[in-house]
Parts: C-alpha cells; sequence; structure tokens
C-alpha cells in the first residue's frame, strides 16, 4: 500500500466512531503472539482467524494466514487493512502506539498478560477462550494444561543438585544475550528441574565474558533459529564468552524450537520434559 494511501486510510479507520464488538462477538480476529495463536487453534476458534503475527508458527495450519510481521515491530495499516474486529495481542507486543491506534480506529483489542508460569499459562488460556467465548472450552483445556503441570512435578521430583543451565538468546560481535530472571527462559528451566546460572540480571541482557565464566554453566540451552545463526554448535560454543565455561570445556549444548521452549502455551509442559529429558542426557550415569 503507497505510503500516501496508507495514512489516507489510517486517518479514515481513525475518523470513524468505534464500533468494537462485545466478548465472544469477533466475527475477524488477528492474533499476534505465538501462544496466543495456538490456543485459539486448541480451542477451535480458528475459524475467525484473518491474520497472525511472525511468532505464530504453530500449528502449521497457522502459515497459510496473512502475516502482520513481528509482534514487537507492529503498523497499524496491514492489520487496519484486513478489516478485523477483534485484536487479542500477547503481553509486549507493541508499539503500545499502534495497539492504541488500532482500538481508536474501532477494533476490540485486547492484551494478554504473558506470566511464565503454569498458573500463568492456565490464565492466559482462560482469557482468550473468554474473548472469543468459548468459556467452556478453555475451562477444559485449561483444566487439562493443569493436569500436564501436575504431572510434569511428580516426574521431574526435586533434584538434589540441579544443573546450572545459562540461556543464550542470541550471539554477534558483541556479548551474548541471554536470559536472567523473569524471563520464560529462567521459567521453563525451572520447570526442566534445572537452575538458571545467570542470577544476577532481570530479564534479557548483553552478559560480558567476565560474568559468563563466572556463572559457569553446565549447559547452554538456545533456539534452533538462534544456533543456525550462529553457525552451528561448534561456533556457539567456541566463542569466547563461552568456551572457557564448563559447557563450552564439555560441548554442553541443548537446543530446541524456540515457540515450543518460550511459548508459555498449551505445549509447555511437553516442552520442559523434552528439556529435562535432553538435560539428562548430558549427565553421566553414576559409575558402580
Amino acid at each position: 500500500m503507497p505510503r500516501l494511501l496508507a495514512a489516507a486510510f489510517v486517518s479514515l479507520m481513525l475518523a470513524l466512531p468505534p464500533t468494537a464488538p462485545r466478548a465472544g462477538e469477533a466475527k475477524r480476529l488477528v492474533a499476534i503472539g505465538g501462544a496466543v495463536t495456538e490456543i485459539i487453534y486448541a480451542l477451535g476458534a480458528e475459524n475467525l482467524l484473518v491474520a497472525v503475527d511472525s511468532t505464530s508458527l504453530y500449528p502449521e495450519a497457522a502459515d497459510e494466514l496473512p502475516d502482520i510481521g513481528y509482534m514487537r515491530r507492529l503498523s497499524a495499516e496491514p492489520i487496519l487493512a484486513l478489516q478485523p474486529d477483534q485484536v487479542i495481542a500477547i503481553e509486549g507486543s507493541g508499539p503500545p502506539a499502534v495497539l492504541d491506534q488500532l482500538a481508536e480506529a474501532g477494533i476490540d483489542v485486547r492484551r494478554i498478560a504473558d506470566e511464565p508460569t503454569p498458573d500463568g499459562v492456565v490464565r492466559k488460556i482462560e482469557e482468550v477462550a473468554t474473548i472469543v467465548g468459548l468459556s467452556d472450552q478453555g475451562e477444559r483445556l485449561a483444566a487439562k494444561v493443569h493436569a500436564e503441570f501436575e504431572v510434569l512435578a511428580e516426574e521431574i521430583g526435586t533434584p538434589g543438585a540441579p544443573l546450572r543451565v545459562m540461556f543464550v538468546l542470541n550471539t554477534g560481535r558483541g556479548a551474548p544475550m541471554v536470559g536472567g530472571t523473569g524471563t520464560a527462559a529462567d521459567g521453563i528451566m525451572r520447570l526442566a528441574g534445572a537452575a538458571n546460572a545467570i542470577t544476577g540480571l532481570e530479564g534479557y541482557k548483553p552478559l560480558s565474558p567476565e560474568a559468563a565464566i563466572q556463572a559457569a554453566p553446565d549447559v547452554i540451552l538456545t533456539m534452533d533459529r538462534s544456533l543456525e545463526i550462529a553457525g552451528g554448535a561448534d561456533a556457539l560454543l567456541d566463542q569466547p564468552d563461552i568456551a572457557l565455561t564448563p559447557a563450552g570445556r564439555n560441548r554442553a549444548l541443548v537446543s530446541m524450537d524456540g515457540l515450543l521452549l518460550l511459548g508459555f502455551g498449551p505445549r509447555t509442559a511437553e516442552a520442559a520434559r523434552e528439556l529435562a529429558q535432553a538435560l539428562a542426557n548430558l549427565t553421566p550415569e553414576p559409575l558402580n
């Protein structure tokens, strides 16, 4: 859409009186955030979807829908052009001004909290289900997921000396970006019975070589896409920030699908179980 035409379209939409539908009345829905999209499909409400964001990679059917771009770098024009009556956006989506712009145009914009805990996943499911008018289905799905987390907790138990894991979001010419406290990476490690080696940082932050060595992670955890960008396992583990850590010396690396690992949606118990198994495979069997 040409820039001037897009601007005129936005101005026209903003000039229209708000006509946001009530919860459950959406006929044309845009989902922003991979977990939101997964939940909508799990509820059987995918017929409402007219578009998703670029993080909505599961299920595969979501690939057939129009892509409105990355959840943190949205633009109003492509969303308005789809004429949705409702947008459900995961916490952190934006910029906030774009979501405000959509709301001013009469679209029912709902923001969903993104707490990386089992209770947070259950609440996320219940909130999305209520918004799309499928509370009964939401209760059933939430109960199923809650039960899966309870089984997971029994399986994991209380490890005596959990592995210290460092999540690497990405690497480049500078310091690696790692996951500190309060992140989805920290949350999934805990569910898998591991300990986050990064305790002095909150959120995703760059880590100096000295801090990486001091953190002394037993294992490096990353996403498949990040590993690909880094140039493979050897390229990542041989980086100066990582090579001198126990994980680097022992070539201890786990890579998983990013949405499964960090999405905190209906498949999170499965993700934690997969991570726990991968970590167990890196732990030497005790000698008799």
